[in-house]
């Protein structure tokens, strides 16, 4: 999952330059580019195959499609790690307002910007890449809390922060912190839930971490207009931390999380 990770923050990192390249050189047919790039994404992904079945299986209903939401319901490990990281991005989604900060705070233009962009995923990436190397063994729930409560602490430094330096040592910080959140709850979700119930519980999970990627853009514009882009990004790296006390208080399994490859699979 660490390489996983690694993987795809790389990507994000280069993906601007190669785009930017790209257009540079054909214009317009990056788009077509772009259309071949999915279809091929999609052609690979209809190319694999289930593994062979020794029992027939029963024709989806509708308690097969709220299974997954009952489980994570019951289960308080599953659902203080997947709640924790949905309402760290929801409070802490300053970059969403990068634009703003480049242009009207930082002064810094396009170049800039992209600078902004590219810093959380290098963060990201290089947390990955040594997590790889150098797995989380012990403590892993208190890990997971001190890295979400790092990202809220990061994202308030970058939001009143006047610097262009700092501010790019702040996004990369909050990259970096966000990894180990993200390593413990992928692991989590996989390891502590049956075989029989991972795939729609990983499906909820994607579903949580969409609607809050979403929702923390759309919460980081509305109070950047009433507050302004600096006050708002500090106010959301404050509840971040808030959340973090609150969870902290209230999921005790999440607090007891501690080897991540003696996983029981338990209901917590």
């Amino acid at each position: 999952m660490s390489w996983e990770s690694t993987v795809w923050q790389v990507a994000a990192v280069s993906s601007p330059a190669v785009r930017g390249l790209l257009y540079a050189a054909v214009h317009g047919g990056v788009f077509a580019l772009s259309a071949v790039a999915s279809l091929t994404s999609g052609a690979l992904v209809l190319s694999l195959r289930p593994a062979a079945q020794t029992a027939p299986t029963a024709r989806p209903g509708w308690d097969d499609l709220v299974a997954g939401l009952r489980y994570v319901a019951r289960n308080r490990l599953v659902l203080g790690t997947i709640s924790l990281d949905l309402f760290a991005v929801l409070f802490g989604g300053a970059v969403a307002l990068l634009p703003v900060f480049a242009s009207d705070v930082l002064h810094v233009g396009a170049w800039g910007l992209g600078l902004l962009r590219s810093a959380p995923a290098v963060g990201a990436a290089a947390m990955a890449a040594w997590l790889a190397y150098h797995p989380i063994e012990r403590r892993a729930g208190w890990k997971m809390l001190a890295g979400v409560g790092v990202f809220g602490a990061a994202t308030g430094v970058f939001s009143l922060s006047r610097s262009f330096g700092l501010s790019l040592a702040a996004l990369a910080v909050s990259g970096a912190a966000d990894m180990v959140s993200v390593v413990v709850r992928q692991h989590t979700v996989q390891l502590a839930t049956p075989d029989a119930m991972r795939g729609r519980v990983s499906a909820v999970n994607m579903v949580f971490v969409s609607t809050s990627n979403e929702l923390g853009e759309f919460e980081s514009g509305v109070t950047a207009e009433w507050l302004g882009p600096r006050r708002a990004g500090a106010l959301g790296g404050a509840l971040t931390l808030a959340v973090v006390a609150a969870w902290s208080l209230g999921f005790a399994s999440l607090r007891r999380l501690d080897r991540l490859d003696t996983m029981l699979k338990r209901d917590g």
